[in-house]
């Protein structure tokens, strides 16, 4: 044989060998486990990990519900009263952007599938000590039209028996109690919902669940919540010294636990970091205006700007396009036709809503002592 011939049946082994691999690899679930890595709590990156074989000795029984506090929707569900349905368990807390976004996708499974077999339960693991109360939870479960069980997890018992570090985190569990699929984050919705309706079908041995279409679910989301995290250039920015990823922009910093007179800088101020006027209490979760009046400043890039806020006072907000021009001074879903505020409970409040991504600088005047200021979201 010449060279040729023998770099051609050398370059078809190869071949035939890789071929052989990949098969062996896609057909092995100890190789081909999807593995969801590590993100922030709050990321918005949807990452799941789904195994639908009816092989089940490669899955973990879903643990019980664990140091449940108090009960929404329910009379004290277990997870092992639930023996024979399909289970979607859903780690959230009321005032995260991210988990707020994913509501409309639970509420309509649960209209779908309830006499399917599914039982959506919503565990609630607050990030914040306000997120602990139940009035508080209760208001949101009606705000946002939760009509499933929701269990008040506020010790983290059940959020540290299925070693969850996220908002928010979906376990789809099966009917014999094995996690079949585990989703964090946002998005992922299309294959959550085929995951639903596989584990559906199984429990029934049917080849699938009658629905509509998957791509045409019948939603009401606000036009605030479609999102695109590519153009979010702000990440999620903390006022409490224990949470905050970086610095204060006044010169005064952090003082925790401390009333400060905070002034703003007369150099230009940084992208993505705030700025606060004022006299204010450093608490570990949040600011907390002690004097009458108060200012704070940002400027950030994103299409939608949330606050997570509470206690008392009204607030004000102007925002400024590029060069300091007036763009959508009253834009936030929140605020009324003067651009004005009245806190009125501790959660989430919309104060700048625009068509499009891009530059922007907020200002918030705040008026009467008791304001509390836990977080800045973006969408």
């Amino acid at each position: 044989m010449n060279k040729d011939n023998i770099s051609a049946v050398l370059t078809g082994v190869a071949v035939v060998a890789l071929i052989t691999g990949f098969a062996v690899y896609f057909n092995s679930p100890e190789l081909n486990q999807q593995s969801v890595r590590s993100i922030n709590s709050n990321s918005n990156d949807g990452l799941s990990s789904v195994q639908l074989s009816t092989d089940k000795s490669q899955f973990k029984k879903a643990p019980e519900f664990e140091g449940i506090s108090s009960y929404i929707n329910s009379n004290g569900t277990k997870l092992s009263d639930l023996k024979g349905k399909v289970v979607l368990i859903d780690f959230w807390t009321y005032s995260c952007i991210n988990c707020i976004r994913t509501l409309p996708y639970l509420v309509d499974w649960n209209q779908k599938y309830s006499d399917k077999g599914l039982v959506i339960v919503g565990i609630h693991s607050p990030e914040f000590e306000f997120e602990k109360g139940l009035d508080n939870v209760k208001q949101a479960v009606t705000r946002f039209g939760i009509k499933y069980p929701v269990l008040l997890d506020n010790d983290h018992g059940t959020w540290n028996a299925f070693q969850n570090s996220y908002w928010p985190r979906k376990y789809l569990v099966d009917s014999e109690g094995f996690i079949r699929y585990d989703h964090i984050g946002e998005g992922g919705y299309v294959e959550t919902e085929n995951a639903i309706r596989t584990l559906l079908a199984e429990r029934t041995g049917q080849q699938s669940i009658s629905s509509t279409s998957v791509n045409q679910t019948n939603l009401s989301i606000p036009e605030s919540q479609s999102v695109d995290f590519n153009q979010i250039k702000t990440p999620e920015l903390y006022f409490g010294y224990q949470y905050a990823r970086s610095q204060l922009g006044n010169n005064e910093g952090f003082d925790p636990e401390k009333i400060v007179n905070y002034t703003l800088p007369s150099s230009k101020l940084k992208p993505n970091v705030i700025y606060l006027e004022g006299e204010w209490k450093n608490n570990a979760d949040s600011m907390e205006l002690i004097g009458n009046e108060g200012k704070i400043i940002l400027d950030y890039s994103a299409k939608t700007i949330n606050i997570v806020a509470g206690g008392q006072g009204k607030i004000t907000v102007m925002e400024f396009g590029k060069d300091n021009q007036t763009r959508n001074p009253y834009s936030g879903n929140d605020l009324n036709s003067e651009g004005k505020l009245t806190i009125d409970g501790q959660r989430l409040y919309n104060i700048g809503s625009h068509q499009d991504y891009g530059n922007q600088q907020i200002a918030i005047d705040i008026s009467g002592p008791g304001f509390r200021i836990y977080t800045f979201t973006f969408g």
